[in-house]
């Protein structure tokens, strides 16, 4: 007697999931937190208001005015960069069953602007980028307008702090508790209050290991009642220093040498009107569709001394 198996069988019908599984992360810390705004030209400029220094103040009784001057404001710009994602789908891959999304012109249109949005969260943290007009035009990153934290020693420097140049690189050194503290308490001396931390995942994990009088900033204690598993903590998510506290969050998307303390009151993602994601139809020239996704976007860092960064990080 023969056995039928499915070996041998004709006509097993498919069983193709109808969902599909995406592992890369869409998570962008930076530009997630950072309020958004437009603009109306490609250069976007805003003012930046110091007050004089505090001093001793006392003068006698009906004396006359004294001219004290006058602090004039810093008037800072960026360039808006376009960034664009494109794509081409036959019509007959649109148009026949698939698995896992109804229309692939639909499906593809999500999937670059998740693309987009990461490609700007690293420019904006993970790239040491100053300002450029031109043809092509870049927005200064991040890196670019920060002056209060920590440099590599030798020839580490800071970045002028207005988006026209960079950091210069120094010697790379092992993040301590004390860099930290030391780049909050510059950006809160400037009038900043720090909440967020953004560090790569390394970093992250060196927080947790960091120090303080001799004990982990990780004390594992167990509570347990009956009939229910201990639980260990391993991890610091939030920092309490002296002048703030820090939610910590890691990025996928940024580098071991660098770590930002970011008061995201002072910082914004500036996009220009009508081109925030936007969607262009391309002329077809052929039996399919093109399309392309544009953002044209600057990074508008409102007051550069509200926040703080260390760089040279070697990862330990």
């Amino acid at each position: 007697m023969a056995l039928a198996q499915t070996s041998t069988a004709v006509g097993e019908k498919e069983t193709l999931a109808d969902i599909i599984y995406k592992v890369d992360s869409d998570e962008t810390p930076i530009f997630s937190a950072i309020a958004k705004e437009t603009s109306t030209g490609i250069f976007t400029e805003w003012q930046v208001q110091e007050l004089s220094n505090a001093a001793a103040n006392a003068v006698a009784e009906g004396a006359d005015m004294a001219d004290t001057g006058v602090t004039a404001t810093s008037r800072l710009g960026n360039y808006h960069q376009i960034s664009q994602k494109g794509y081409i789908v036959s019509k007959t891959l649109d148009a026949v069953d698939k698995a896992g999304r109804a229309r692939e012109v639909a499906y593809q249109r999500v999937l670059k602007g998740l693309e987009l949005r990461r490609d700007n969260e690293h420019m904006i943290g993970n790239t040491d980028q100053a300002r450029a007009a031109g043809g092509t035009r870049q927005s200064a990153s991040l890196s670019s307008w920060i002056t209060n934290g920590s440099v590599g020693a030798g020839v580490g420097a800071f970045a002028t702090g207005d988006g026209t140049d960079v950091p210069t690189a120094g010697t790379a050194r092992a993040l301590t508790l004390a860099l930290l503290d030391d780049s909050v308490q510059d950006a809160w001396s400037d009038g900043g209050s720090p909440s967020l931390l953004v560090c790569s995942a390394t970093n992250r994990a060196n927080i947790s290991d960091l120090a303080q009088a001799g004990t982990n900033l990780v004390t594992n204690q167990v509570n347990t009642t009956a009939n229910k598993a201990p639980s260990f903590v391993g991890s610091v998510s939030v920092y309490m220093t002296d002048f703030g506290t820090l939610d910590i969050t890691p990025s996928r998307f940024m580098g071991n040498d660098r770590v930002f303390v970011i008061d995201p009151n002072f910082v914004c993602l500036s996009t220009l009107t009508g081109r925030n994601f936007a969607e262009n139809d391309i002329a077809n020239t052929g039996d399919a569709e093109k399309s392309q996704i544009v953002t044209e976007w600057a990074l508008k860092v409102k007051a550069p001394k509200a926040h703080g960064a260390i760089f040279d990080l070697n990862g330990s």
